[in-house]
């Protein structure tokens, strides 16, 4: 069974695009929406494909219709494109995000999976990165063979004593300094994480025909030209 791992999709439309792997099952690990501005057709594509998916803190701040304070880096992209989401999702993508569920475990092919944005302890909003020894205290409590999440928007593989962690890194905003998107294939058991370029031009100009601002999109041009690396602003609204 070959399963395609994505999370941290975040609206561009042109980096889900790109990937164009073949798979037999689809997992999605949350936040589908805010930074970029063509959401419908990322909802849509996660509705049809995946099998599981699991709700993101900024699907969960859209759906629920919470503002963002502050006005630097990350935060200013975040306010100026969840007033456009806002604008543009309908009830039953609101309706969509809302009901994703914040855990999902499930069996594929023999293997136990659980599926969360963050941590099983914070499952919208912890930010943990590839700390083997954070991991294994988080999930002493785990029964399962697979633990996929997002949040991060940096992939890794750990691969701990009774189980594995993966996160697939974002396909809409990268930020381990490698602008390509981010995801990952597990085949028969076997992780890879995987890259692939897309037309981030058209990303920008789908932001600028959306009407936010320039200032905005210069933000955005930072974040996806050089992966992250100029990323400013508080981590905790960087999921």
């Amino acid at each position: 069974m070959k399963i395609l791992l994505l999370a941290d999709i975040h609206a561009n439309w042109p980096a889900l695009a790109a990937v164009r792997e073949s798979f037999d099952v689809c997992l999605f690990a949350g936040d589908l929406v805010d930074y970029a501005t063509d959401p419908l057709p990322c909802i849509e594509w996660v509705r049809k494909n995946a099998l599981a998916s699991v709700r993101g803190n900024h699907d969960h701040a859209v759906a629920q219709r919470v503002p963002v304070h502050g006005s630097n880096g990350l935060r200013l992209l975040t306010a100026a494109t969840r007033e456009f989401h806002w604008k543009v999702l309908g009830p039953s993508h609101n309706r969509f995000l809302a009901k994703l569920p914040v855990t999902k475990y499930l069996t594929l092919d023999g293997r136990r999976f659980l599926l969360v944005h963050g941590t099983p302890r914070d499952p919208l909003d912890e930010y943990l990165t590839a700390d083997a020894e954070a991991w294994s205290a988080r999930l002493a409590a785990v029964d399962v063979d697979f633990v996929c999440v997002g949040h991060t928007h940096i992939p890794f593989h750990l691969e701990l004593d009774r189980l594995q962690v993966i996160n697939p890194g974002s396909v809409g905003q990268p930020r381990d300094g490698d602008p390509r998107c981010s995801y990952a294939v597990i085949e028969n058991g076997v992780v890879e994480i995987r890259r692939v370029e897309y037309d981030i031009d058209a990303t920008l100009r789908q932001m600028q025909e959306s009407g936010i601002d320039d200032a905005v999109i210069q933000v955005a041009e930072m974040m996806l030209r050089t992966g992250g690396i100029l990323m400013e602003g508080p981590r905790d609204d960087a999921g």
